[in-house]
């Protein structure tokens, strides 16, 4: 499983952390500029993607209808992409775990 970040996160994150997540995409990337939640969530949920959003309308569907698709909800202001970069970087670990663990639905970061 690999990431999926929405639309308003950065279009370079992809590409940032190909290493640490290889096979994460972009909202805008992957065709869906100005798609719905509803579809995003569809797209994550069949491509075996955990959704990255700052917004708390895909920790409501997360709490609501559960996985798949998982969530991973940033709560963290508006700031330069490589704070985001830097957050996804040092919580890897619990990232991953996260991913791995079949009966979690939403991570909290930081």
């Amino acid at each position: 499983m690999s990431l999926l970040f929405d639309q308003n996160l950065s279009r370079r994150l992809p590409g940032l952390l190909a290493v640490e997540f290889p096979g994460c995409q972009q909202v805008v990337l992957a065709g869906l500029s100005g798609a719905d939640d509803q579809t995003v969530w569809a797209y994550a949920a069949a491509n075996r993607l955990a959704v990255v959003s700052k917004d708390a309308d895909f920790r409501d569907l997360a709490d609501q209808i559960g996985p798949p698709p998982k969530v991973i909800w940033l709560r963290v202001g508006n700031g330069p992409t490589r704070a985001v970069e830097s957050l996804i970087r040092a919580r890897a670990a619990d990232i991953r775990a996260f991913l791995a663990d079949p009966n979690a639905a939403l991570l909290e970061l930081p």
